[in-house]
């Protein structure tokens, strides 16, 4: 059985006519079929998300929340109707529970500074992982050097899986905040959150879940997980760049301060005194990126019309089938190997550079991604400059992952 009838016979979506609905999936790089396998970077974008784009900006471009005329009512409706709709894809109490953001870093830097000068001082403690990627490591950097405060690291095993006796004697009362991510952009490891809140929560801890490589992949519910914080990025779930979604408990937003000073976050203003404006509005100041906002939400409108659960299913079997193909290439050893993992496969053949394994897979029309995926310290622990990442989305086939298998030994013998 061939992998594209092996497709045909486990997977209950139609993968080809869902292709069509994704433009670039028809482009040819090189004079070859575009094979695009860097779908943790970003992903394509439906038709219906390009469509909502260009509908905004010919029928009723305008400012939200600011004027009484049809057309920024009507772009006000459409903007609070899109933060509606990720409220329910992620099965939050509140809409004033998620904030717009420009992605998962802004989202991510906000808590780090907010939450970080309402509650951290000298000796606090804020505890991540070894696999986290820069924009949950930097930012949580800065706010300890201005506090005081100590970052503490959860190691991994060789597999690439978290250390939970480590964590365990790392959580103590001292960690004010926990940040880590859901699935690692890397190594595709899924973490076990809802131990990791249960744990923090013994202890009063509040968790930032970096979600930005598991909101695609799979059904999130903020409420039985009991998140505290939820930081994603729409291009990393087939809507455009630039927006991104911070899910925060009520009870934390309330007592957190503003991030960003300016309209749309206040109340009144004074030249002595200024009071903000009720939430979500109180961290989302100045003009947002409404456009992306609302086609954010067309992106969950199409994600729903397929079903998470069907994505998710689609895609496990999908990584299962790369897994074994891509281990059957002499030389290939994977770089990471957890035992639950979703979207990312990382992995170096023999001797050869990935940058080199990238360009010649790029001369086949197969993209990649190369390099050390903003995981720099994680790269460190394995001793390697960087990786091969294959990461995957509903709309890649199994055909394509034999391209990507054909294309590796290919280069694999020029390179030899």
């Amino acid at each position: 059985m061939t992998g594209s009838d092996l497709h045909t016979a486990l997977s209950p979506l139609d993968i080809e006519k869902i292709r069509l609905d994704f433009p670039i999936l028809q482009t040819r790089v090189h004079g070859k079929p575009l094979v695009y396998f860097d779908n943790a970077a970003t992903t394509q974008k439906p038709i219906e998300v390009i469509a909502c784009l260009d509908k905004y900006y010919t029928e009723y471009n305008s400012n939200v929340h600011r004027g009484v005329h049809y057309l920024s009512q009507r772009a006000t409706e459409a903007y609070e109707l899109s933060r509606k709709k990720l409220a329910a894809y992620i099965h939050a109490s509140h809409d004033h529970e998620l904030i717009f953001t420009k992605g998962t870093t802004n989202a991510i830097n906000l808590v780090s500074n907010s939450f970080g000068r309402a509650f951290l001082t000298a000796g606090d403690e804020v505890m991540i992982s070894a696999m986290e990627h820069h924009s949950n490591i930097v930012p949580w950097q800065l706010i300890c050097e201005e506090k005081g405060a100590s970052l503490k690291v959860v190691p991994i095993n060789d597999k690439g899986e978290l250390d939970m006796e480590a964590f365990d004697q790392l959580l103590t009362p001292k960690v004010k905040i926990v940040a880590i991510t859901y699935v690692s952009n890397s190594l595709g490891t899924v973490n076990p959150i809802s131990t990791i809140v249960q744990k923090a929560h013994a202890f009063g801890i509040p968790v930032l879940v970096d979600g930005a490589q598991a909101v695609q992949h799979m059904p999130i519910n903020v409420q039985v997980l009991d998140i505290d914080f939820l930081a994603f990025s729409a291009h990393k779930m087939y809507g455009p760049t630039g927006i991104g979604v911070l899910y925060g408990k009520e009870k934390w937003l309330n007592q957190m301060p503003p991030f960003e000073g300016g309209g749309d976050m206040i109340k009144t203003v004074t030249f002595s005194k200024t009071t903000f404006n009720e939430l979500p509005f109180k961290f989302e100041a100045g003009t947002p990126d409404i456009s992306g906002a609302i086609a954010l939400g067309a992106a969950v409108d199409y994600i729903n019309g397929i079903g998470i659960e069907n994505i998710a299913q689609a895609e496990e079997q999908l990584v299962g089938y790369a897994y074994e193909r891509l281990a059957a290439i002499d030389g290939l050893r994977f770089i990471g190997e957890a035992a639950h993992r979703a979207g990312a496969i990382s992995f170096l053949v023999k001797d050869i550079h990935p940058y080199d394994m990238g360009e010649l897979l790029d001369q086949q029309g197969i993209a990649v991604r190369t390099g050390h995926h903003c995981t720099q310290p994680l790269m460190d622990l394995f001793g390697i400059p960087g990786t091969v990442r294959a990461s995957f989305a509903f709309y890649n086939t199994m055909a394509e992952v034999d391209q990507l298998v054909a294309g590796i030994e290919k280069a694999a013998k020029m390179l030899a």
